[in-house]
């Protein structure tokens, strides 16, 4: 687990589609901010005793929505960190107005090739069971991809390294009236960030 982040002033929330890469992106963010990295679905499996594929089967996408809409509260008082949400957690309007009041949030935004290109490299996600992926991405993108757009920041990803990404994200957050607010003095002169 790493330290507490001298530099992190706010939680920062990613969000997005599956395969927009919060995940490995947000792994990579908290590492060079010195933060920890906490991914929500992994929080969900761990309260629930179960994976996520079995709450979404056994209980359905409701129940399975309202655990994560709690699991991500208690993530959101935890010491300022780096988080990676489900696709459908931004969706919730308490979960964005509980985001906006504890965190800033990052939507991660994917074209539909990016997207399938990756999604296609697992089989563990719910919402493709038994149904084509490019059918389900572009119903999600057309339901999603307005409500993901008013998160505090938009970053573009695509198949360029996530470490790439990682710069862009910082090089936004650093172009902001409020930077130091969110990051605090350390983002500007701390090398390990910088670089």
């Amino acid at each position: 687990m790493a330290t507490k982040s001298k530099a992190l002033k706010r939680t920062l929330v990613l969000v997005g589609l599956m395969g927009a890469g919060k995940s490995s992106i947000g792994r990579r963010l908290a590492i060079r901010l010195g933060a920890e990295f906490v991914d929500a679905d992994i929080e969900i499996e761990q309260a629930a005793g179960s994976s996520i594929e079995d709450i979404f089967t056994l209980h359905g996408e409701k129940a399975f929505r309202d655990g994560e809409r709690r699991v991500i509260e208690r993530l959101l008082k935890k010491p300022p960190h780096v988080l990676a949400t489900g696709g459908g957690a931004f969706m919730c309007e308490e979960t964005r107005e509980t985001i906006r009041s504890c965190g800033f949030s990052i939507w991660l935004r994917a074209d539909i090739e990016v997207l399938l290109r990756r999604v296609q490299r697992r089989n563990d996600r719910p919402l493709l069971k038994g149904n084509d992926p490019e059918e389900v991405l572009e119903r999600l993108i057309a339901e999603r991809y307005p409500v993901y757009a008013k998160a505090d920041l938009i970053v573009d990803t695509t198949e360029a390294p996530h470490l790439t990404v990682v710069n862009e994200i910082l090089e936004c957050i650093r172009s902001l009236p409020d930077a130091e607010a969110l990051l605090g003095k350390g983002l500007f002169t701390n090398a390990r960030v910088i670089a």
